[in-house]
């Protein structure tokens, strides 16, 4: 019989940045119960903060228009900075226009949302995920 796979928590326990590793669990348990996969602050597959691998081939969806410019059919380039403040942005070097769409949209956000939890601090997550399901949470 082989070995399950890690899930959880466990799932990122050679992750050194205990903030990013909890962050990853909460949000692969948050999408389970119906959060958008668009708007993870972090990446499961890259396991890494979002604005750090945004600019990966695998982030550009077309069907969706996330990172892809629909005036000019081509790939949105993103723009980070992590110096604190920091900043993400969006262009086209096809058109040159900002494209502002919902998906576009949704990209800077959970970027920026990235940015500013890695810049967090000492805070230790952006969310709490219980250790047990509770029934009466639904209500």
């Amino acid at each position: 019989m082989g070995i399950a796979p890690p899930s959880g928590r466990d799932r990122y326990l050679e992750i050194a940045d205990r903030r990013l590793a909890a962050i990853l669990a909460a949000e692969d348990v948050a999408e389970q119960h119906g959060m958008s996969a668009h708007t993870r602050t972090t990446c499961y597959v890259h396991r890494c903060w979002m604005h750090q691998c945004i600019s990966d081939p695998l982030h550009v969806l077309v069907v969706t228009g996330h990172r892809w410019c629909r005036r000019c059919d081509r790939t949105v380039d993103v723009e980070v900075d992590e110096t604190s403040p920091g900043s993400v942005e969006l262009y086209c070097d096809g058109c040159g226009v900002p494209p502002d769409t919902v998906a576009n949209r949704e990209v800077l956000f959970a970027c920026r949302t990235s940015l500013v939890a890695m810049l967090g601090g000492e805070a230790s997550t952006l969310y709490v995920v219980p250790d047990s399901w509770n029934p009466d949470w639904s209500d």
